[in-house]
């Protein structure tokens, strides 16, 4: 008898990406790689050239008689709605009709014969505008009296008053937490086709086909019946395609079915960076008591965050920064409060973490501040805080943690890396270099898996076993490069035990899946696989009902096993197998669902249980400074990251790696930059520093928790693996830190803003040194 170890690529082995040699090769189709019917007509925005004003008038009479132009789109053309708020707010227009919201923001779009011809017209436009004072940032527009884009929201647990008053030690600070961009490979696309009546196929890159449907039907004013989108993978999102895709799908099918003719949109890089959103920088005001040894007793937190001049997904990213404001820790009397300001400039959106990487860098802070404070190792106040056994269970929203593996995790890397010996050869270098200063740092992150918009977390799929034995595989979520079509293609695999070369993964469409949710949050495993795996389950019940009657023998004799099915004594292969039940016209096809239980949240009282599990992990990073110049490097990183059992361990240390660089990223290089005018400057790779090959760590070792198992009932007992380890390149952050806190004898916290560029790392050293 065969068995499982013959079946290639099941789950819980190392697979490589489907698309992988087609990535490194150039032969992976992407929208722009589409070929485009005869007469396409291109378009571009044009887009405002102040950051605030009253907007009278646009004179377009150059614009459309410049060479190529077939017309322009302005609010006018819109036929249905003019709102591409994702949150149903109406505060998104896809083009303003009395006021410009901030710099760089689409006025009107231009449509030519060639992309060429739209964008040199695009600069033709006259705009009459009374400018009015503006407001960049989350402090400056609470001076001015600006509004908040969505409903605060406040998460409280215990008393902090008589906690702060009775406890012998408090420590106020502010902290400053810049954005980031997305900065994706491959940028904003949009490619509409008219169809009949109110049909219009629209190809693009996003990471939520529904949302792009729904919202293109809206400015259409048609049903979502009529409007059909398709993904067949991204180069990149990391959150920047889960809402942004909205203005650009909107422009190519409003035009496509105005001229009746395919529309193709695709934004240059300058202007893809000034006219999409970020992740939200913040301004985190914190006020923690603890007593002697370090241990907490009460943290009061508030979260100031530039929003944009929408509300966007700004509500739900403000409201997963306080989740995360506590870490791994437990806070015995917590209060905290966001406070989403609307800003002046391009409403910020989701991306990688979704908020969660700003309130943890927030807790990280308060955990640095003790331990200067007190004269401590940080990894000692972590380990002294972390949550705990009964009592020191529960966080401020009010859910049980109850899948805590955090002690055993940092223990295992401290010991691992080599950490307390480590830090104090760093000491003692340290002691003896003038110029040059070392930092180490362990730092934890727990990190709540699910959409905290609770129907969001539910997904379907789609089956199909042809009479010839090949398996076609379709699911809601997106290929960004992460791998899910991989993964979710191992799990049906294993479910039919085959191998995976016998099933083919297509695009996602609307057509097939409807009503799917974003790939975000981390879920799209999670929820994508579970759904694949009922349908296979559907369609196994019935090909062991119809063997069972066939052959004579009882159900549990119906077994799938490496390429054939064995029905009593007989080994039949697969395909012949599928045959046979083909003729006897059993339905070979089946929609699979699934819902994450468990899950519930109250946002008026602050409390339920958001998150379905948490996933974990630890990084211990060295840096070493240049005094002198404040340029740095990281010489060494240790990751151990929990995923569960792994579905992919290739591809989850793929994804551990890659979110550990991105989130280093933004704590170092990546600086976003405002100036007076409220222009972005740092709007291209020219003048955007992302992490090069270069600033890797010279030695990084990178493991998975191979004795974890998620206790829940996800899809083979895996763990999600995008979102949590982006917070591992707080390490860095600490690290560089502690390096600049060695100039003054490790006596004071140095109380550095992110990202701590060079620059930021020098003034520290700086006012360190003189007594600051």
């Amino acid at each position: 008898m065969k068995d499982t170890v013959s079946v290639q690529g099941t789950a819980h082995s190392d697979r490589i990406h489907d698309s992988a040699i087609k990535h490194v090769t150039g032969r992976a189709d992407y929208t722009d790689d589409i070929a485009l019917p005869a007469g396409t007509l291109h378009a571009y925005l044009g887009v405002s050239d102040v950051a605030h004003a009253t907007l009278n008038s646009i004179d377009l009479s150059a614009v459309k008689a410049a060479p190529g132009v077939i017309g322009v789109l302005t609010a006018e053309d819109v036929p249905g709605v003019n709102d591409i708020s994702p949150t149903g707010l109406n505060d998104e227009p896809v083009f303003p009709t009395d006021k410009i919201q901030f710099h760089g923001q689409p006025l009107f779009a231009v449509i030519a014969e060639t992309r060429d011809a739209a964008r040199r017209a695009a600069e033709l436009a006259q705009i009459d505008c009374d400018v009015l004072p503006h407001a960049l940032d989350p402090l400056a527009a609470q001076e001015a009296g600006y509004p908040f884009v969505t409903k605060p929201l406040k998460l409280e647990r215990g008393d902090i008053a008589p906690a702060i008053k009775a406890a012998a030690n408090r420590i106020k600070g502010r902290m400053h937490v810049g954005g980031q961009d997305h900065m994706y490979l491959e940028g904003h696309i949009a490619f509409a086709i008219p169809g009949e009546d109110d049909e219009v196929v629209v190809h693009c890159s996003t990471q939520h086909p529904s949302e792009a449907q729904h919202m293109v039907a809206h400015v259409l004013g048609a049903p979502s019946n009529a409007v059909v989108v398709n993904v067949r993978r991204m180069g990149g999102g990391f959150g920047g395609k889960e809402s942004q895709m909205n203005l650009f799908c909107a422009v190519a099918a409003i035009a496509a079915k105005k001229w009746n003719r395919a529309v193709k949109i695709r934004p240059d890089r300058d202007q893809d960076m000034t006219a999409t959103g970020k992740r939200h920088d913040f301004v985190i005001d914190y006020d923690v008591a603890f007593d002697e040894t370090g241990h907490i007793q009460a943290v009061d937190g508030s979260f100031a965050a530039r929003c944009g001049f929408s509300a966007d997904l700004s509500g739900p990213v403000t409201d997963r920064a306080l989740f995360h404001a506590d870490n791994a820790y437990f806070y015995p009397n917590v209060r905290l409060t966001s406070h989403p300001m609307k800003t002046n400039t391009v409403s910020n959106t989701a991306f990688r973490g979704f908020g969660g990487p700003q309130g943890v860098i927030a807790a990280e802070r308060i955990i640095e501040e003790i331990a200067y404070a007190t004269g401590q190792d940080p990894l000692d106040v972590r380990k002294a805080n972390f949550y705990g056994g009964k009592g020191r269970d529960l966080t401020p929203y009010h859910q049980t943690v109850e899948d805590n593996i955090i002690d055993r995790l940092v223990g295992e890397l401290e010991d691992s890396a080599e950490y307390r010996k480590r830090r104090q050869e760093i000491i003692a270098f340290n002691a003896s270099s003038l110029a040059l200063k070392k930092g180490i740092a362990l730092t934890p992150v727990k990190f709540g898996i699910s959409f905290t918009a609770t129907w969001y977390n539910q997904a379907g799929a789609l089956v199909h076993v042809y009479n010839d034995g090949s398996i076609h595989l379709n699911h809601g979520g997106t290929e960004m490069g992460q791998g899910l079509n991989t993964k979710v293609a191992q799990i049906v695999a294993e479910a039919f035990q085959v191998d995976i070369d016998r099933i083919k993964i297509t695009k996602t469409t609307t057509e097939k899946v409807p009503n799917t949710s974003a790939t975000a949050a981390s879920s799209g495993t999670d929820l994508n696989g579970m759904a694949a795996l009922e349908a296979v389950k559907q369609i196994q019940a019935r090909l062991v009902a119809f063997a069972s009657e066939k052959w004579g023998v009882a159900p549990e004799e119906v077994v799938f096993l490496a390429n054939d099915v064995h029905v009593g004594a007989q080994v039949i292969p697969f395909d012949a197998f599928i045959k046979q039940a083909y003729l006897a016209r059993i339905q070979l096809s089946a929609a699979g669902f699934y819902k994450t239980p468990k899950i519930h949240w109250d946002r008026d009282k602050g409390q339920g249980r958001p998150f379905y599990y948490y996933s974990y992990g630890a990084a211990c990073s060295e840096v070493v400074i240049d005094t002198l110049t404040g340029e740095y490097r990281v010489e060494r990183t240790d990751l151990l990251h929990d995923v569960g059992r792994s579905l992919n361990p290739a591809l989850d240390k793929g994804q551990v790696e890659g979110a550990f660089v991105q989130g280093m990223g933004w704590l170092t290089t990546e600086e976003l930059w405002w100036d007076e005018a409220g222009r972005l400057r740092t709007h291209a790779p020219s003048t955007y520093k992302i992490p090069l090959a270069s600033d890797r760590p010279r030695v990084f070792n990178v493991n998975l928790a191979d004795w974890s198992e998620n206790r829940e009932l996800t899809v083979k007992r895996s763990k999600a693996v995008g979102e949590p380890p982006f917070m591992l390149g707080i390490s860095v952050f600490e690290a560089l830190s502690m390096a600049v806190a060695s100039v003054a004898d490790y006596k004071t916290c140095p109380r550095l803003d992110a990202p701590a560029t060079p620059e930021r790392v020098l003034m520290a050293v700086t006012r360190l040194r003189n007594g600051g």
